[in-house]
């Protein structure tokens, strides 16, 4: 058993929960994963059991901590962005947790951004409100299941939910309450003024802390079951896309990241925030409290390929995705003139539109599975190009790119990416760099760490940097340009067949 100190970092993601622990220098000691399901109990609905969660958080650290657990000195957390959890005076959940991929409150989204107004919605909150943000999903709540906002104490975002279960204490932070479309981002405290616009109850969001703060201590019961000591100090934590910037050690301008798990961001770190008056992008807060990122955000990127392997009945093979990925790679860059638009789940940046709608275009009797696989890469990496386009436009400095999340673990799809971004791509030669983030940013509160500097000279040196390929840019450009063409063209129908 290891009597030095080592940290713990809990990514609660949106297909499953990671945990991560690393040494002081921040090197990766072990892991642990369970991963869970989404709910759809109706059509458009998203739901998550807040027992999952923790069972699958008390899994995978007993896994990740294993003989080093004595050892662990703070706890940090991560975790999926936009989703709400109701909790009683008992601090027990009173409902499923509704997460950012639930469809539910299309109607309440235009009811919010009438309510609130468009000025203060690019002034205030940095975003427009989106179908799956707490904002709009309260609204919904109110209208239609108003018994359960009697019965609540407090609402919070996933991974709080979890800190709520480790600590008994109720709190959020600047990062991950940021997402919420109700949050001050400039001044990094929650709006009563949006608050009170959509009339909400103000004594429904608990305190704000920044991330590195400790929001509580590890409390018996809970140490007992995850295997830990009790009284291990436990950071507030941030969201993940904030933890893996931080893992990445993207704090400053200027480099930024593009993601592709679940869904797909661009994510570019910022001074201070930009005022986005078009509210096709989102300004949010950063880890640090003087630092702002600007994030365009797409919402079935992986989960698209994942449709395609569950479709293929390939769910229960190990190695499905790295199947898919090679018969993408068979097929030559545009799919044989397959498109395809990523909109299983609506879209966000830029189009803001829930009503959005997936689709294949160009299909003949002689597309496979191969056309498809490559076309969802391309139609995922051909989404993101558009948000780094529009992030553009707003003068904002973007310089090097990190590869981030698993979908960019497959060489395939990180040099689609890569083409149709043209832009060189750094894969970082480690992993879980939202559960290191997480833990990091908990050795800052535990004050084994000065400050975020100071992380920055522990992040892993040593990339593997993906090249454009030249002879692949002209076909990617004109086929970029029809996929930019299919939306507008396509919209009034999309709409008509919700």
């Amino acid at each position: 058993m290891s009597n030095a100190p080592c940290l713990l970092g809990i990514d609660l993601g949106t297909s499953s929960v990671k945990a991560v622990v690393i040494d002081e220098t921040g090197r990766l000691l072990n892991t642990g994963r369970r991963e869970y399901g989404i709910q759809s109990p109706q059509p458009g609905r998203a739901e998550q059991s807040t027992e999952d969660w923790w069972n699958g958080t008390v899994a995978a650290v007993r896994e990740a901590a294993g003989t080093v657990s004595q050892s662990v000195s703070a706890i940090g957390l991560s975790g999926q962005m936009h989703g709400t959890v109701l909790v009683d005076g008992n601090n027990e959940s009173i409902a499923p947790a509704i997460i950012w991929a639930d469809q539910r409150s299309i109607e309440e989204v235009d009811e919010f951004s009438s309510l609130v107004g468009k000025e203060m919605l690019a002034g205030t909150a940095g975003t427009a409100p989106a179908v799956g943000f707490m904002g709009p999903t309260l609204l919904w709540i109110k209208r239609h299941a108003p018994e359960l906002l009697e019965k609540s104490r407090y609402c919070m975002l996933p991974k709080d939910y979890i800190r709520l279960r480790l600590t008994g204490e109720s709190a959020t932070e600047a990062s991950d309450a940021s997402s919420t479309a109700l949050f001050d981002v400039r001044r990094r405290s929650w709006s009563s003024d949006i608050i009170s616009k959509v009339g909400l109850p103000v004594n429904l969001f608990p305190q704000v802390l920044e991330p590195a703060q400790v929001a509580g201590r590890l409390r018996k019961e809970a140490a007992e079951v995850l295997g830990l000591p009790a009284g291990i100090p436990v950071a507030a934590g941030c969201a993940d896309q904030v933890a893996q910037a931080v893992g990445n050690g993207l704090i400053e301008p200027g480099d930024g990241s593009v993601t592709v798990g679940s869904g797909g961001q661009i994510f570019i770190p910022m001074e201070r925030p930009v005022q986005n008056e078009e509210l096709n992008l989102h300004v949010f807060c950063h880890a640090p409290s003087n630092r702002w990122y600007i994030m365009g955000a797409i919402l079935t990127a992986g989960l698209s390929l994942r449709w395609l392997r569950d479709l293929l009945d390939l769910s229960g093979e190990a190695d499905a995705y790295d199947r898919l990925s090679a018969l993408a790679g068979s097929v030559a860059p545009c799919s044989e003139g397959v498109l395809f638009l990523p909109y299983l789940a609506g879209e966000r940046s830029p189009l803001m539109d829930p009503r959005a709608r997936g689709c294949f275009i160009g299909l003949t009797l002689r597309h496979g599975q191969a056309h498809l696989s490559r076309a969802i890469m391309e139609g995922v990496a051909f989404a993101l190009r558009q948000v780094l386009d529009t992030i553009e436009k707003l003068e904002v400095p973007v310089g090097n790119m990190l590869a981030a999340g698993n979908g960019m673990a497959s060489p395939i799809w990180r040099q689609i990416v890569a083409d149709v971004l043209n832009r060189p791509l750094s894969l970082s030669r480690d992993s879980e760099q939202a559960g290191r983030g997480a833990a990091m940013i908990a050795g800052i509160g535990a004050g084994i760490y000065r400050d975020y500097a100071e992380l920055m000279e522990l992040i892993p040196g040593g990339q593997d940097v993906t090249d454009p390929i030249p002879s692949h840019r002209k076909p990617y450009d004109e086929q970029y340009r029809r996929f930019s063409m299919l939306y507008p063209l396509l919209k009034p129908v999309l709409h008509d067949l919700n």
